[in-house]
């Protein structure tokens, strides 16, 4: 008697793709012996065998999908397969001791173990040869170790992704090396993004609470800047952990090498006059800033870097700009004394978030900067001797501004242009990005690219990521890059964050969304902190009933998004969230007021039924 096999529970999935089958019919298997793979966009999970038996026969073949429930196999018990047996083999098997039967079972398993490994590497084999393009469906591929290259994997860049990459490569045994351009591991973030400019925007920040405290009792004189000092513990930051990460890297084995690399092979990376073969490659070059085009060529007039290791604190500086780098270096130049002017093109501030997040900032940027031009472009800057002169074109904007310095804060451009990538053969498109599938592979299959080189968001977290999906697959793990959702933070005080789709883009898309907040201003934590304006939000889609976006802004809301995203990626819906216990009080509450104000549950405000 046949008994059926069918694909178990494998969660909230409709139809996954069968990418290998273990067996062939006739194959004697043992219970719990793998049977077929299947393979998610999250994960992959091999099918066991639920008793001993033979292989009547496949219901199944590669590439087909299955759902739960769904036959896979026939199997004929053992016990069927032995009566089965021919009058000699059963007599032979009876004169067998029971020592000897033992014996015959295990070598049995053994020879049905290594036909298994036969048939696995073959395949292995096959798919290497075949030379197909990637997908995100495709399945690991394990690592020749048998090459005459240099190393298994080059990591180019050591940013975020980068170093993420060669840290989870060598875990995982594989020999990396690791470029950088720059003196110091770490990238654009560590050395002259992300980490410094957070450590003056805390010191603006403490700035500006010692002065608010001056309306509820508590004065303390003008601040006195030692600038020399301020920088210099800015940089103790950054070196406590680009130090750290050198030593990782020593404890790991990476071979770090310092120099600009460029690719001279699809197997070749040139650093100066060394050049390095690799087996695998994964490109996290990164980005940089982006200048605007005509800008006279005047020390004056900086980037990004440029603003984080000041000279002095002028006494005015245009930002062009109003995107999250441009808002937070005006935050930081204002609160260290600067008068500063904010424009930006666009109708408001930070253009990727919602306008009821946006607010609260923009109102308190407006009494923090000089001025904030919206709608207004900078259509020339002249420089002499004294100061830079901005023209300007938009409504409210004068025709023209002095400053003694400006920051251009326009964006950042990919670095795919700059690493030679056409002798690999890699496609770069006309802005500079390269493409890669799930798995982060290039249309070189050996060749990944993970990072603000692969497209937006250009963010270190997604960097990070990406930088371990890449390495895992070029050690055979089975593993793909599936975020359901990539948090914003701007880190401007107060601070803004959202996660997954927001309102507008719901409205655009005309996704039906039901939506719940909760106002700070019945927090009793932001009442104690001063701070009655920030605003916690979640979106749910109306015919699941599952979050897919949310935002905060106020003090700490980048700490908030993090449940958030959490709770996009298990797929919570307004009770999930609301009924677990937030403690009190804190400003994490806000999340779970808002998801009760969804659910129809909040007591914290009066809501009336619709």
């Amino acid at each position: 008697m046949s008994t059926e096999i069918k694909v178990p529970d494998i969660g909230d999935f409709d139809a996954v793709e069968v990418i290998e089958v273990l067996v062939a019919k006739g194959d004697s298997v043992e219970v719990d012996q793998a049977l077929i793979t299947l393979e998610s966009d999250k994960a992959t999970m091999e099918v066991p065998a639920t008793q001993a038996g033979k292989i009547a026969q496949l219901k199944v073949s590669e590439g087909d999908k299955v759902a739960q429930g769904d036959v896979i196999a026939l199997l004929e018990a053992a016990d069927d397969s032995d009566d089965e047996q021919d009058a000699d083999e059963a007599e032979e098997q009876e004169n067998l001791t029971a020592e000897d039967a033992e014996g015959a079972k295990e070598k049995n398993k053994k020879e049905d173990k290594k036909e298994q490994e036969g048939k696995r590497e073959k395949k292995a084999q096959e798919a290497e040869a075949s030379g197909k393009e990637s997908t995100g469906s495709k399945k690991a591929e394990t690592p020749a170790n048998d090459h005459d290259f240099d190393c298994d994997v080059l990591v180019l860049g050591s940013g975020p992704g980068g170093y993420t990459a060669a840290f989870r490569a060598a875990d995982l045994g594989l020999k990396v090396v690791l470029v950088e351009r720059y003196p110091s591991l770490g990238g654009v973030c560590l050395n002259v993004g992300c980490i410094p400019s957070k450590a003056l925007l805390h010191a603006a920040k403490v700035i500006d609470d010692a002065a608010a405290m001056g309306e509820h009792g508590i004065k303390f004189d003008a601040p006195q800047i030692d600038l020399t000092k301020l920088l210099g513990w800015k940089q103790s930051v950054v070196q406590k952990l680009t130090g750290g990460l050198k030593g990782l890297a020593k404890q790991r084995k990476v071979e770090v090498v310092h120099g600009r690399g460029e690719f001279s092979g699809a197997n070749e990376l040139t650093v100066g006059k060394q050049k390095i073969t690799f087996n695998q490659a994964i490109i996290a070059a990164g980005s940089q800033a982006v200048m605007l085009p005509g800008m006279p060529d005047d020390d004056r007039i900086v980037d990004s870097t440029g603003a984080l290791d000041p000279t002095d604190i002028p006494e005015s500086l245009l930002v062009i700009g109003g995107g999250i780098i441009g808002l937070e270096l005006a935050n930081v130049y204002a609160g260290l004394g600067a008068k500063v002017d904010v424009v930006e093109m666009t109708e408001g501030l930070i253009p990727g978030a919602d306008r009821d997040l946006v607010k609260p900032l923009q109102k308190a940027m407006a009494k923090r900067c000089r001025n904030i031009w919206l709608n207004t472009k900078v259509t020339g800057i002249k420089a002499n001797a004294k100061s830079l002169t901005a023209s300007f074109e938009g409504d409210k904007a004068p025709a023209s501004e002095r400053y003694a310095r400006v920051l251009v804060a326009v964006g950042r451009k990919p670095n795919g242009k700059n690493i030679g990538a056409d002798a690999a053969g890699i496609k770069v498109n006309d802005r500079g990005f390269i493409e890669v599938d799930k798995q982060c592979r290039t249309n070189i299959n050996h060749i990944f690219a993970i990072g603000d080189i692969t497209g937006e968001p250009q963010l270190a977290h997604r960097a990070s990521h990406q930088g371990k999906v890449a390495a895992e697959v070029a050690a055979g793990k089975k593993a793909a890059f599936d975020a359901r959702a990539i948090p914003s933070v701007v880190y401007t005080d107060p601070e803004l964050a959202w996660t997954g789709l927001t309102e507008a883009q719901a409205k655009q898309t005309n996704f039906q969304i039901e939506k719940g907040q909760f106002p700070w201003a019945a927090s009793g934590r932001a009442l104690g902190m001063g701070y009655s304006e920030g605003l916690t939000k979640i979106l749910f889609a109306k015919d699941t009933g599952r979050i897919v976006g949310a935002g905060a802004v106020g003090p700490g809301a980048g700490e908030l998004i993090a449940e958030l995203t959490l709770a996009i990626e298990m797929g919570c819906d307004a009770h999930d969230i609301g009924l677990s216990i937030h403690p009190h009080p804190t400003l994490s509450e806000t999340v779970g007021m808002a998801a009760e104000a969804a659910a129809g549950t909040l007591t914290d405000l009066y809501m009336p039924k619709k």
